[in-house]
């Protein structure tokens, strides 16, 4: 009796331990859109009070489906993002402007989190400056 609980728990086991899958291998063919930045960082340096800050982050989408992007947030209202509201296809690129109103004084580090439905979401961008008189 103890060996047949032991071979039915054995094969139970191994059955159990096959049927664990691999994703990655799946997802190199796969057909998911991918956003792929040139650069997720930029720093204004300093900036003028009330003067135009505003910067264009480049994307590429590096997949092989239509890429969209869905909402874009920020971590303050003194951010404003614009975003492309069509489907970027495969290969091609698109841009997120992102202004910031530099009404304020001083060292200012915001984020822009962008969501979209590529395998990398959301994607976290940021800006930086430093605003004098």
């Amino acid at each position: 009796m103890k060996k047949l609980f032991f071979v039915v728990f054995m094969l139970t086991f191994c059955l159990t331990i096959n049927a664990q899958t691999d994703n990655s291998l799946y997802n190199q063919g796969s057909s998911k859109p991918q956003i792929s930045f040139e650069k997720t960082l930029h720093n204004f340096g300093s900036v003028k009070k009330k003067a135009d800050a505003s910067f264009e982050f480049v994307f590429k989408n590096t997949g092989k489906g239509p890429l969209i992007v869905s909402n874009v947030t920020t971590s303050c209202d003194c951010t404003t993002p614009v975003w492309p509201k069509e489907p970027i296809m495969p290969g091609k690129t698109g841009k997120i402007k992102v202004g910031y109103d530099t009404k304020d004084l001083g060292i200012f580090n915001k984020t822009i989190t962008v969501y979209s439905n590529g395998v990398t979401n959301p994607v976290t961008l940021t800006i930086q400056g430093d605003v004098y008189e």
